[in-house]
This record gives structure tokens, C-alpha cells and sequence, in this order.
């Protein structure tokens, strides 16, 4: 079957994730909760889709089975609840489980295997904790739901180590064993990983501890990158839409109700400001920081203001800044047309 949507060469995984979204809300093939963007999207017959699972011969002999929690695979957490005994069961270290089947969503996917998430990391993280704790080997299936429009032709060149590949992809209309023989993520991959995670996901730093003990690499990401600029003397590592969790090198923030402020050293003292107006009252920091990171405008500086509706963004020049401009104007953010234009008042 043909693709529904053709990608120019050179694209971007952020640019097929904003593709995939873009056509599924103008074809009115996204369901609730919309819009779609940002999202794993749902989409109309997800539910019809979801059947398709017990056609696999993997579904047949399952034992355990690790299903996120995506609204668009929500037919099959009810399909492998039917009977089941335990189900929501922490998993520490130390479980001594073996998973047969992981159900995961994505945004886009290829016929190759090849797939691309949210942009945030976590089935691709969450698959390589599994392996390094032994509940996964790499012949355990890996399957995704997704409309027929998600399928498309993805590079392989966008592809990391730390991706994470699906063996079936079940859609209304077909179900597709993919033959993919590229190897899933082998575990953590240390240099990729923050500070900031490890603090959010506390499991991280018992598997950082117990690989440290076994010998293992496990340079965090902000020390890997220092490394790399004083043995190597490289530019500092920019945002290549590959996992957005990823924030660029030698940020510190501090949070606020209120008001953020999130600062990188520099030497240039010729900083630009950017207004961005719009902002939605309930739309979180976090939100923003991706978005920023995801178009590749990732100030030096951000002072959120969202209770005001606003934010602002101090970029290393004028032209940096007016490349965010030109990157963010008109964008959606949760709902809302973003303003965006260089601050009145400059420093």
C-alpha cells in the first residue's frame, strides 16, 4: 500500500512527527484527545485496530506482557486484561519477570521497523531499563498501533542507538510483520541521559549505581559533553530532534509557580530578547521547553511568565533570535496562535 504521505528528502524527526499530526487533524482521522500534537495520537479505529493483536502468534503463548499506556492502545489493555491474575504490578531490579509481548505507540512508522515516538524517549528508555534488568531478550516482539496514514517511509539515517525498533505493526486495515533485523536498544545509553532524569526516575539511579559497580560506562550526558569540549574542542551538542528529553549542554534551571528562568553560561554579551504572547494559562514550563527544543530554539535564557500568558527568551544575537522568530511565529502551542516578535525593550 502506498504511504498517504510522502516526505522530502532531508526530513527531520520533528518534521514527520508535525506532518503525521497536521494530517491526521485535517482529515479528521484524530479521535480524543485532541489535537493530536504532541501526543501519541489517537485515531478513529484504533479500537478495530487493537483486535488484530490476537492474530499473532506471540499474543497466543504470552505470559507477561507490557502494554503503554497510549490512549490509541487502550483496546488492547482491555483485550489482555480479560483473565488476567495481576496486573499494574511494580517492577523493581530485582523482579524476577520475562516479559513475551511490548505494545507501544507511536507517532510514525515505517514497513522497515523503523519508528518514531513523541519525542520524548521513554518506550525507547523504558526498553533498554527492561533489558538491562533481564526482562526483556531481543527476540521478544515488539508491537505498535497506529492508522494506516502512519505508516510512511521513514530514513534510516534519523535512527539512533537508543531507538527502538517494532517487529508488527497492527492497523484497521492490516497487520504488518516489519522482518526488522536492526538491533534494539542494547541498554542505557549513560551519555544520553541527565542529571535531571535521574532525579525524576528514580530507578534510573539504582541501574546507574549497579552498572558503575559492574564496571560499565556510565558518563552522564553533562559530563560526557564536557569531555567532548575540552579533549576535543567540539561546539556544543544541538538539538538533533532525535530524543527531546535531551536538553542542551550546561543548562541549570530552577522552577517557580510562576515564573522559570533557565540559564546557559555564555561569553557574548550581546543578547536578544524574544516575546512570546499567547500562552495558554494552563500550559506548563515543560511544555514550552520541549517545543523549544524541538524547532531548535532553545534560549539562553527563559523567564516564564505563565500566569501572565507570556514568556520571554534571551538568545545569544540578533540573528539567533530571529531565526527562533521565524522558527516559532504562527506555531500552535496547546490550542493557541503563539505571538512572536523581538522584545521591545532590548539590553
Amino acid at each position: 500500500m502506498e504511504p498517504a504521505l510522502r516526505l522530502r528528502a532531508g526530513v527531520s524527526k520533528q518534521e514527520i512527527r508535525e506532518k503525521i499530526w497536521d494530517y491526521m487533524e485535517a482529515q479528521n482521522i484524530a479521535d480524543f484527545p485532541r489535537p493530536v500534537h504532541h501526543r501519541i495520537p489517537n485515531f478513529k479505529g484504533s479500537y478495530e485496530a487493537c483486535q488484530n493483536i490476537r492474530e499473532l502468534e506471540a499474543y497466543s503463548r504470552m505470559q507477561e506482557v507490557k502494554v503503554d499506556p497510549d490512549k490509541p492502545l487502550e483496546g488492547v489493555r482491555l483485550i489482555v486484561l480479560q483473565g488476567v491474575k495481576n496486573y499494574s504490578i511494580p517492577i523493581g531490579l530485582d523482579s524476577r519477570v520475562l516479559v513475551d509481548l511490548i505494545v507501544v505507540g507511536s507517532v510514525a512508522v515505517s514497513e522497515k521497523g523503523w519508528r518514531i515516538g513523541k519525542g520524548e524517549g521513554y518506550a525507547d528508555m523504558e526498553y533498554a531499563m527492561m533489558v538491562s534488568m533481564g526482562a526483556v531478550r531481543e527476540e521478544t516482539p515488539v508491537v505498535t498501533i497506529v492508522h494506516d496514514c502512519q505508516v510512511v517511509d521513514i530514513p534510516e539515517e534519523l535512527l539512533g542507538d537508543h531507538d527502538l525498533t517494532v517487529d508488527y505493526i497492527l492497523t484497521p486495515t492490516r497487520t504488518i510483520m516489519t522482518g526488522c533485523t536492526r538491533l534494539k536498544p542494547q541498554g542505557i545509553i549513560w551519555s544520553m541521559i541527565t542529571e535531571e532524569m535521574m532525579e525524576r526516575i528514580p530507578i534510573l539511579k539504582n541501574l546507574h549505581f549497579r552498572e558503575k559497580k559492574a564496571g560499565k560506562d556510565i558518563t552522564l550526558q553533562k559530563e560526557h559533553l564536557a569531555h567532548l569540549k575540552t579533549s576535543h574542542r567540539r561546539a556544543p551538542l544541538q538539538n538533533t530532534g532525535q530524543i527531546a528529553c535531551v536538553r542542551p549542554p550546561d543548562i541549570a534551571h530552577s522552577s517557580h509557580q510562576d515564573t522559570e528562568h533557565v540559564t546557559l553560561k555564555t561569553e557574548s554579551s550581546r543578547v536578544t530578547t524574544v516575546y512570546v504572547g499567547n500562552i495558554p494559562q494552563d500550559a506548563r514550563v515543560s511544555d514550552m521547553k520541549r517545543t523549544l527544543r524541538n524547532y531548535n530554539a532553545m534560549p539562553l535564557r527563559l523567564n516564564w511568565q505563565g500566569a501572565q500568558g507570556r514568556a520571554f527568551l534571551d538568545y545569544k544575537d540578533q540573528a539567533t533570535a530571529e531565526g527562533a522568530i521565524s522558527s516559532l511565529k504562527g506555531l500552535s502551542f496547546r490550542g493557541n496562535t503563539l505571538w512572536v516578535n523581538l522584545a521591545k525593550k532590548q539590553k
